[in-house]
């Protein structure tokens, strides 16, 4: 076995990375590309003594990247993230290859956010992680976010660098030393990811890549007693697992879950607007957390609105997602390719009606799933009610408010919501009803990092972004000072 493989310009080591080293195991795991199902790597497959090196490695280098301050880890992040710009189109080809999603998003939007995302989180503990003192009875409290120790990231494969340093970014500039298990289906940018944090001049064992599967390397990390914090994004199943590990040394987790959001779109809205957001939601093959992917429509304007956003969505290129003029390419995995198709064809069996797609594009092959949508299915339907993460969705109709909250908040999830309305106040209104951790009102997919990212319900614990990240990836403190005893 090879240690490294060339791809897309890069030499990529499939190797641990563990304390500043490479480190191979004794079995390895293959990775393929969900575009043609070729053989990209042989990946060395992690378990309970990788788990063990990594957690040594986080908690020796602790101390002293703890030591550095704010503004000594920035300098590093800024480094870090300057060299991913120098390497961001290579990088976009290396993660369009791992996981099929778009090149040309990956070159506008993604790999520019991996770099924003680091040097973010570098500028806010520097700058704005702070908050004013305050007096009690004459004595003043100051507060103080400190280092809380080594932090086990556990991300998931549809934007596997980007997502993962939205936890990388405020866990190092935080101080915690960072340990990322990136998923088992795209490990490619992470272990590339760690020889630019080399090159960056991050000290050894500060950032560890172990690679590996869930119940295994996972499991060993999450249930690790020398760990200070958990963050996994993913889906609720596996979170129930970590959430279980985690108990045992009371460790504190942040969980993002996914969702089952609504796009609602209200008798007064611009339907042209909303055609066009609601096939947004077909974004990445259907592969995004907050795709608002039950469409729940006011009656009067139903059949307008399906009309038009059939046309919009007739005009998707469905292919392969290196070539410019593609909007879906395919899905991640076969596995999660028949866990898609078996929820279509479970709704067919049950006699509801797919008026456009609904099964594998057979022209193309492999992966590639039809954008599908599926109308009136019954409240309570399963395709209504368990997240698909794939390019299905479904259409529903209401004719009062009261009708809709109950339609719109009737699952498990509270992640996301896009409201589609021509009137603020009735907008605003149906946004304060919803349950959702973000609501986007007339847009989609605008995501600002000072702004509190995450779900409600079963779709996540705590909060991302701005001094929310920090609050868990730090230990908070508040230092009480009185006015006596002073001798100078």
């Amino acid at each position: 076995m090879t240690d490294t493989v060339a791809l897309s310009g890069l030499t990529v080591d499939t190797r641990h990375f563990i304390g500043g080293q490479r480190v191979s195991s004794s079995e390895t795991f293959d990775n393929f590309s969900p575009i043609d199902g070729a053989l990209l790597a042989k990946i060395s497959k992690g378990g309970q003594r990788e788990a063990d090196l990594a957690v040594a490695a986080a908690r020796k280098a602790f101390p002293e990247w703890s030591k550095l301050g704010p503004k000594g880890r920035g300098e590093l992040l800024h480094r870090l993230a300057a060299l991913v710009e120098e390497n961001l189109e290579q990088l976009a080809n290396l993660e369009t290859l791992d996981n099929g999603s778009l090149l040309r998003s990956h070159i506008r939007g993604v790999m520019p956010r991996v770099a924003l995302n680091l040097r973010f989180f570098a500028d806010w503990a520097i700058n704005d992680l702070h908050h004013e003192s305050w007096e009690t009875r004459g004595h003043t409290n100051n507060i103080s976010w400190d280092p809380s120790g080594v932090a086990v990231l556990v991300t998931p494969w549809n934007a596997p660098l980007m997502l993962a340093t939205w936890k990388i970014g405020p866990a190092l500039a935080a101080g915690d030393t960072v340990i990322l298990k990136p998923a088992e289906w795209t490990p490619l940018s992470a272990s590339f990811f760690a020889d630019l944090t080399v090159k960056a001049g991050i000290p050894a064992g500060v950032f560890n890549v172990v690679q590996g599967f869930g119940a295994e390397v996972g499991n060993a990390l999450v249930s690790h007693p020398d760990i200070a914090r958990i963050s996994f994004t993913g889906s609720v199943p596996t979170a129930k697992k970590i959430a279980h590990a985690a108990a045992e040394n009371l460790t504190p987790v942040s969980f993002e879950l996914g969702g089952k959001s609504p796009t609602i779109v209200l008798e007064d809205a611009d339907l042209d607007l909303a055609a066009e957001l609601a096939v947004e939601q077909y974004d990445n093959a259907g592969q995004v957390c907050l795709s608002g992917t039950r469409l729940l429509v006011h009656e009067s304007v139903a059949d307008e609105f399906s009309k038009k956003f059939q046309e919009r969505a007739a005009k998707l290129q469905q292919g392969d997602p290196r070539d410019p003029d593609t909007d879906i390419g395919p899905q991640i995995h076969p596995v999660h390719f028949e866990r898609i198709k078996g929820f279509v064809d479970r709704a067919k069996n049950d006699g509801i009606k797919v008026v456009m797609g609904g099964e594998p594009n057979s022209e193309l092959g492999g992966l590639f799933f039809r954008p599908t949508l599926i109308v009136n299915p019954p409240v309570g339907a399963e395709i209504v009610t368990s997240e698909i993460f794939g390019p299905v969705l479904t259409m529903q109709t209401f004719s009062t408010d009261e009708q809709l909250i109950e339609m719109a908040n009737g699952t498990e999830f509270g992640l996301a919501a896009v409201i589609v309305s021509g009137n603020r106040e009735h907008a605003k209104r149906i946004a304060s009803e919803v349950v959702a951790g973000t609501i986007w009102i007339n847009c989609f997919f605008v995501r600002d990092l000072k702004a509190p990212f995450g779900g409600s319900k079963k779709s996540g614990i705590g909060r991302e972004g701005g001094n929310w990240s920090f609050d868990f990836y730090a230990d908070v403190k508040n230092t009480v000072i009185s006015p006596n005893g002073w001798k100078e």
